[in-house]
């Protein structure tokens, strides 16, 4: 591999840094003293309010949406973008909306992005995929070696974009790699629905004296990192990675839906029902991923479900 810009002193465009792991991943970059931040977002999800800190601490949000070659192109060059991460996409439960719209927002942000760096518009992509990709594990622990099966056209186009990656980084020896963190949760996660995640929107119903919900069954387990936790791991693996790789970063541990409404219910003295409903169409049964190779290649701190998400929710009680 040749030598990789290092993030210190580097110019940074992170394209959907407005969003939940991307405002953390701003903060992050800003702390490893890149020369300079800017974020494009289209605010779909992103939040100006998610960014203030950042702002204040230098910054630069554009709202604009990364799948416009043109703005896009005229932001990496006016900024003079050495690296990018690209966290640009729409939720998973968007694509039950607009199945097209979620598949495609993955691949055209991609392809402007490997377009423009083929073209020598910036040196190193570090792309984020989704556990997503891979479905209901065919066995456990997942490795980067499973199998994709997608089960969502958002995870349709996240598993395109992932290998869009890899053949032009072969076709064109570029510096790109991706990371595929598993499923995130913390501070700033979006809790307004119809896109909510389920910790925060579980809070919110229960701060507002509502029922939580639980769907289907409830045994439906999830491989819960905090997002802190990836930001991390992001930045320590953004030198080590080589091109065309992928890395899986996730807690290595996994939590019933039906177990983690129970834990927020109990960390909220909330004794009430839990009114059931239908089984989403097309979600995944279960994820359980090995960081063996993380930890091949970085040191991994991930914290508990015991420890993030008492955190989580003191957030949520704060700013909701």
């Amino acid at each position: 591999m040749q030598s990789r810009r290092l993030i210190q002193g580097a110019s940074v465009l992170v394209t959907g840094g407005a969003g939940f792991i991307g405002s953390h991943l701003v903060d992050a970059l800003i702390d490893q003293g890149a020369a300079e931040v800017v974020v494009v977002d289209n605010m779909f999800l992103g939040k100006r309010s998610n960014l203030s800190e950042a702002i204040e601490r230098g910054a630069v949000l554009y709202e604009q949406d990364a799948e416009e070659l043109e703005a896009l192109t005229k932001i990496i060059e006016h900024h003079n973008i050495d690296i990018v991460f690209n966290l640009a996409t729409k939720a998973l439960i968007y694509s039950f909306i607009d199945p097209l719209d979620a598949y495609m927002t993955n691949v055209v942000v991609m392809g402007n992005l490997l377009e423009l760096q083929r073209r020598g518009a910036f040196n190193t992509l570090c792309h984020y995929s989704s556990s997503e990709v891979y479905g209901t594990a065919y066995y456990e622990p997942m490795d980067e070696q499973h199998p994709y099966n997608a089960t969502t056209t958002y995870a349709g186009g996240k598993a395109a974009a992932d290998i869009m990656l890899k053949t032009w980084v072969n076709m064109f020896d570029l510096d790109a790699f991706i990371i595929r963190p598993f499923n995130n949760y913390g501070p700033r996660q979006n809790w307004e629905p119809p896109l909510a995640g389920v910790i925060p929107l579980t809070v919110s119903r229960i701060m507002k004296g509502e029922a939580p919900e639980l769907h289907g069954s409830g045994k439906q387990s999830r491989d819960l990192i905090y997002v802190s936790d990836t930001v991390d791991a992001t930045i320590k693996l953004f030198e080590v990675m080589q091109p065309g790789r992928e890395v899986n970063v996730s807690a290595e541990g996994t939590i019933t839906m039906e177990d983690l409404i129970a834990r927020i219910a109990k960390e909220m003295g909330y004794e009430g029902e839990t009114v059931r409903v239908d089984r989403r169409k097309a979600d995944v049964d279960c994820h359980n991923a090995t960081n063996a190779f993380c930890k091949s290649l970085i040191e991994l701190n991930i914290r508990s479900i015991d420890e993030g998400l008492p955190q989580t929710i003191a957030w949520y009680k704060e700013n909701l």
